[in-house]
């Protein structure tokens, strides 16, 4: 694990994972690509997890690229162009390229990951807590899809990800223009779940409640809403029969009516890997 990111994982199963770039408001170099690849490669395979709060250090969530870092992939670009490849459609991690794998990798982990955004989150930043299931947001925190105030376009998972949450002309406009918006307009457009001005504490709180509940029921639920953008109706129907036949009538749903019908915390044990 590199120091561009940091794991705490507590007894209840809960990761308090941060960007800690905080002198450069946790803006993307390649140090900063590779901490967050391996921290979402460490909580694949973390046992007993069971939900991830994502926040930045300092005064900011994520500012995007590092400007000093962009020359030198112009130039790896302009490479591969010259020898007639894209070095970008490689697919290094399943669906993804390694840049998209710092945002798509949060949608793609198999527990709830709640991203707490403070300060700015631009470009990839904004991407990246979109990659989240869950974002809480300070009201005065500055968004932006920032690409093509530098003649490029999202191609950090964005636009995978984003079609699920806004309107398909405000991504449009938001993405032509690269305005800036605020937590409430966030809301407004439906990139934020909540506004909150202490977003980090909420989204803490946020995840101790959804580690109490079945962690099989609660990982279920997320593979069935991933798939609910990219499928018809009888492909999740069936999916849905299948993931209630894996968790009805097993130890943790058993728990789950007990503890509820007893007014108490559920012992659950921990979901299969």
């Amino acid at each position: 694990m590199t120091e561009r990111v940091t794991i705490a994982i507590g007894e209840d199963g809960v990761a308090d994972v941060r960007l800690n770039r905080a002198d450069k408001m946790n803006a993307l170099d390649p140090a900063m690509f590779d901490g967050i690849i391996d921290a979402i490669d460490r909580l694949n395979g973390e046992s007993g997890l069971r939900v991830v709060v994502l926040s930045g250090e300092g005064k900011a969530f994520c500012a995007g690229l590092d400007m000093a870092s962009f020359a030198g992939m112009a130039q790896q670009s302009e490479a591969g162009t010259a020898s007639g490849s894209n070095h970008l459609e490689g697919r290094t991690h399943g669906d993804a390229n390694r840049f998209q794998q710092v945002a798509w990798g949060w949608h793609t982990l198999p527990v709830p990951v709640i991203a707490a955004v403070h300060g700015v989150a631009f470009g990839g930043g904004f991407q990246i807590a979109c990659g989240a299931d869950i974002r809480i947001t300070a009201p005065d925190t500055r968004h932006a899809i920032m690409e093509m105030k530098w003649g490029l376009v999202p191609d950090m998972a964005g636009i995978a990800i984003v079609r699920s949450l806004a309107r398909d002309d405000v991504v449009r406009e938001l993405t032509f223009t690269h305005r800036e918006f605020d937590g409430n307009a966030a809301l407004e457009f439906g990139f934020a779940t909540h506004v909150s001005a202490t977003p980090l504490e909420d989204a803490m709180a946020m995840a101790r409640e959804i580690a109490t509940k079945s962690p099989d029921a609660v990982r279920g639920a997320k593979r069935l809403l991933n798939m609910s953008r990219d499928f018809g109706a009888a492909e999740i129907l069936l999916e849905e029969s299948r993931e209630q036949g894996a968790v009805i009538g097993k130890p943790n749903q058993i728990e789950a009516v007990m503890a509820g019908m007893q007014k108490r915390a559920g012992n659950f044990t921990d979901a299969a890997r």
